[in-house]
Parts: structure tokens; C-alpha cells; sequence
């Protein structure tokens, strides 16, 4: 059982790392003995979960890993647990709601939930949108290392805009995640869609990495900059409730 966790503990970390690693700077992210840590890194090698590249001399993710993530898509777990919750925010607010993860530096949206009026939106299922844009996409962002963020975002070109609005470089991207993470919840006002906002929280694992996120959107115009600066917290208050209990679905915690 040992060797287990810390197996999975090396594949955490991996997963966690904007690259490849050396064997030495596993050691010592896990405090593991760097004899230990070379074996554990062997026999994952071995069964396809790690892959070595020598030339480098640092470990990356395997192709098992991927063949596992492909499985569990197949399945759609995420999805089943979500679509309730999804539901009883949309017979609550009259809104969608939608379940959006990160993929890269986008946002790829999963699951939409509509009232009995449905709204006609951008962000159907199977849509990927640049991840600093929509409120699903900062939600979960606030959540990751500033080294992973930076890495998701190398430069200003990385920074696409649909309507005008949005961050358009780093420093701007960090301050809105630090005041939305300080928050609890992710706002968007058109910066996706003119003449529509969305309010976002993220969906958390037992180590409090994001997995995803769970949004709701509605039409709002923004003639001026007070109009702009809502952050709407009953809204919120609903859709954080409901990503919690999805982070307790999964496992993570509230």
C-alpha cells in the first residue's frame, strides 16, 4: 500500500507539472528517497503510466495515463454526477448551467443544462473557448500554481479576444484570479458574448486541484463601467453550493 500511494503520488505530481521532471526533483517534491523514487519511476515506465526521456533525463506522463483519461471520458462519471445539480440550478435561477474543464489553455465545456426558454449560446457542448475569458475558465485557473498559469500563457499573443474585453496579458490575468480566488466565485460580463455575463465556481479534488467548473450564464448589458463592475453574490451563492457538492461527489471536499 505504500508503494501504491506513492506511486500515484508521483503521477499526481507529474500531472501537476507544466513539463517533464528529473527523477531528483520528484525526490524532493515528496520527500522520497531518490533510490525509492528511481525504482517507483521504473516500474511505472515499465507498465506505460511514465514515460523517461533519456536525452533530457526527466520523466513525463505515459501513454497509459491518456488511455485511462479516454476511459473515463467514454464513461462520462463527471457528467452523470453533475447533470442533477446542473438541473436544479437551472428550475432555481432559470438559467443555463453549464460544466466546463480545462483542456490546455482553453475551456472545453461538457454538459449544458437550459430552462424551458432556452437561451441561444456560444458555449454548447463540444465548444472550446480561450480559458481566460469565461468565468468557468478563471474559476478553475485561480486554483492552479502561478508556474502553471505562466506556462498556459507565454506571451501576449496567448491572450485572445472575442469582444474587446477581457485580460490581455499576464500581470492583468493574475490580478483577477487572485481577487476571484479571494472571492470564491469567477464573473464574466461580456467578455465572451456582448450583452451576456456568467458567474462561475470551480469543482475541487481531494488535493484541491480544479477538475472543473460549474457556470451559469444570463443576458446583461454593460452601458457603463458601474454596470460592469457586478459580481452578482446571490447567484453565486447558488452555483458555489452546487459545485461543492460536486467536489464532495468526487471525493474532494467542500
Amino acid at each position: 500500500m505504500p508503494a501504491l500511494r506513492r506511486g500515484l503520488a508521483i503521477l499526481r505530481l507529474l500531472a501537476s507539472h507544466a513539463g517533464p521532471m528529473t527523477a531528483s526533483a520528484v525526490a524532493g517534491a515528496l520527500d522520497l528517497p531518490r533510490s525509492t523514487t528511481y525504482h517507483l519511476l521504473a516500474e511505472l515506465t515499465d507498465a506505460g503510466f511514465v514515460t523517461h526521456l533519456p536525452e533530457a533525463r526527466r520523466y513525463g506522463l505515459g501513454v497509459a495515463v491518456f488511455e485511462l483519461g479516454s476511459a473515463y471520458l467514454r464513461h462520462d462519471p463527471l457528467e452523470a454526477l453533475a447533470r442533477p445539480l446542473l438541473r436544479g440550478l437551472v428550475d432555481r435561477l432559470r438559467r443555463p448551467a453549464q460544466l466546463g474543464v480545462l483542456h490546455g489553455p482553453e475551456t472545453l465545456y461538457l454538459l449544458r443544462e437550459q430552462p424551458r426558454r432556452p437561451l441561444t449560446l456560444v458555449t454548447d457542448v463540444g465548444v472550446r473557448m480561450p480559458t481566460h475569458l469565461p468565468a468557468s475558465g478563471r474559476a478553475m485557473l485561480g486554483r492552479l500554481p502561478a508556474s502553471q498559469v505562466r506556462a498556459l500563457f507565454p506571451s501576449t499573443v496567448s491572450f485572445v479576444s472575442r469582444t474587446g474585453r477581457g485580460p490581455t496579458n499576464l500581470p492583468e490575468l493574475r490580478r483577477l484570479l487572485t481577487k476571484e480566488r479571494q472571492r470564491g466565485w469567477a464573473v464574466e460580463d461580456g467578455y465572451v458574448t456582448a450583452g451576456f455575463a456568467s458567474v462561475a465556481a470551480p469543482v475541487l479534488d481531494h488535493g484541491d486541484h480544479p477538475v472543473a467548473a460549474i457556470s451559469v450564464v444570463f443576458p446583461h448589458e454593460c452601458p457603463g463601467p458601474r454596470e460592469c463592475n457586478q459580481d452578482w453574490p446571490d447567484l453565486a451563492a447558488e452555483v458555489r453550493r452546487a459545485a461543492g457538492e460536486l467536489s464532495v461527489r468526487i471525493g474532494g471536499r467542500r
